[in-house]
């Protein structure tokens, strides 16, 4: 019985069971790495451990500021004393556990006998957490860390910064206009450094029709120690007496 020939496909034409170069193929979960599932169970382990670290620091107060403000100046003395306020009237704080603003919190609530806590952050560069903290918990994910700032505190105070600390305080801003968070202060300290922005803000987010005029009121800039306390222990009473001692988030 002799042989068919083999039929020789030109070069140039597909072969028939494989799409053409320019049809787009349908993904399917054979697409999906390992390493990609497995990253689930990561950001997982780390809300865990954020939850069973941070449940008992209640009530807390954020603070955020820039790594790169030097020891000794004048917002990082600042960030020392009014730490050190709240801490003595019963709050924990919480930073982000690296240097600058986040080093000046830490140090202001070891100095007030508050616990002092740090929520660092994994990066390519160097980023060592500062020495002041008691309570360290380390994140890889930026999103899974910025969770844990919201979730155990009653407020956030904000000092200078760069887009770190912008993009942490504009999250909570967007969490407070959509009644995410309830009864949760937003303090900004450094009349000279935000006001720019809060001029822009007026002129071009609420001039064009991007916010309503109520949510100017979401924040409060003051460079008074005494009002951020005054503000935070109000903020703690109306979410207690409204949400019980737990925040929906």
């Amino acid at each position: 019985m002799s042989r068919l020939p083999k039929i020789e496909r030109p070069p140039d034409e597909p072969d028939a069971d494989e799409p053409a170069p320019d049809v787009p193929r349908a993904r399917s979960m054979r697409d999906v790495a390992p390493k990609d599932t497995w990253t689930v169970f990561k950001i997982m382990g780390e809300f865990v451990e954020g939850f069973e670290t941070l449940r008992p620091v209640e009530p807390a107060v954020s603070i955020f500021g820039g790594s790169r403000v030097r020891k000794g100046s004048r917002y990082y003395r600042k960030a020392v004393h009014m730490s050190q306020a709240l801490a003595r009237e019963g709050f924990s704080i919480i930073t982000g556990g690296g240097p600058g603003i986040m080093e000046a919190a830490n140090l202001g609530a070891r100095r007030g006998g508050g616990r002092s806590i740090g929520l660092n952050i994994r990066l390519p560069f160097e980023h060592r957490p500062n020495r002041h903290i008691d309570t360290l918990v380390n994140f890889n994910y930026f999103f899974a860390r910025k969770v844990m700032f919201i979730k155990y505190a009653c407020a956030y105070v904000v000092f200078p910064g760069g887009y770190g600390t912008l993009d942490e305080t504009f999250e909570a801003l967007t969490l407070v206009q959509t009644h995410k968070v309830d009864n949760f202060p937003v303090i900004m300290i450094g009349r000279d450094f935000w006001q720019g922005m809060i001029r822009w803000m007026r002129r071009e987010m609420l001039g064009r029709g991007m916010i309503n005029k109520d949510d100017q009121r979401l924040f409060t800039v003051t460079d008074d120690a005494q009002e951020v306390c005054r503000l935070v222990r109000e903020g703690w009473r109306r979410r207690v007496q409204v949400n019980g001692t737990h925040r929906r988030l």
